[in-house]
């Protein structure tokens, strides 16, 4: 069984569903997401582990800053939740931007972080943060009166999905409405870390994913890889929404990763 709780933060509270018992495994979501992209995923990791999905700093129902956003603050509700839930050790799992806040926290905490899994994340290079300011705006539409910025919205999400995925649309238009004024900071946070400084910090067995039908990520894939000397994994005929496409390779995936550390353990 989901359920759902409230942790304070320096921030305000902090949302965030759980299942399961045993270690942790916490999942951070893409922007402008919630926990909801991690719903189908996470009974599964939950049926032998405690899966926890939070809702980052600014999006779902966490508190929302007025500050200008950044992949140190979002790492920083991290370490927050972690802290109020007295996670002693956890294995962490991010998706998109949630991988890159994923870095940051592996970075910080060390050996507190027991594996991490990275999924379709964004490799960023002095060179992609020098060209931040001139990239195209991936979710911020102009609202308009009659509502069809919504109908925009759709539209350029919607190639992500294939026919009969529309619950999963809803679901992220559900998330990106409520934080349309600033569903694209999330994105420009992501382009202007200093990945490159974090990345050596990493101490955690990594593992890398990606979707082979995710075109803004499959070229990271790679350096990723390389940069973190991690076990990589493409999946077909999975794109950006992989966690909502494929639940289950996703979360066997997540599982393969933390029975790894384990066994590494012994």
């Amino acid at each position: 069984m989901l359920t759902a709780h409230y942790a304070s933060s320096r921030f305000g509270q902090l949302h965030y569903v759980e299942c399961g018992a045993g270690e942790p495994v916490l999942l951070l979501h893409q922007t402008p997401r919630s926990w909801t992209e991690y719903r189908d995923v996470l009974p599964l990791v939950g049926a032998t582990h405690r899966a926890i999905a939070m809702d980052t700093v600014g999006y779902g129902a966490s508190a929302k800053p007025a500050d200008d956003q950044s992949i140190e603050m979002f790492a920083d509700g991290v370490e927050d939740l972690v802290a109020g839930l007295g996670l002693e050790s956890f294995h962490l799992v991010g998706h998109h931007t949630g991988g890159v806040i994923a870095v940051e926290v592996a970075a910080r905490l060390g050996s507190r972080v027991r594996s991490l899994v990275l999924s379709a994340t964004p490799f960023i290079t002095p060179e992609k943060r020098a060209r931040a300011a001139w990239k195209r705006p991936v979710d911020w539409v102009q609202p308009k009166p009659d509502g069809s910025h919504l109908m925009e919205l759709w539209n350029r999400r919607r190639h992500f999905y294939a026919p009969g995925q529309e619950a999963a649309l809803n679901r992220f238009m559900a998330d990106a409405v409520r934080v349309l004024d600033r569903a694209e900071d999330g994105h420009i946070a992501v382009r202007l870390f200093a990945m490159d400084e974090r990345l050596p910090r990493i101490t955690a067995p990594a593992t890398v994913i990606c979707g082979q039908d995710d075109d803004p990520s499959m070229p990271s894939f790679q350096p990723m890889v390389n940069a973190l000397s991690a076990t990589g994994h493409t999946v077909p005929g999975v794109g950006v929404p992989f966690p909502e496409q494929r639940p289950e390779e996703f979360a066997r995936l997540v599982l393969a990763a933390v029975a790894a550390a384990g066994a590494a353990d012994r």
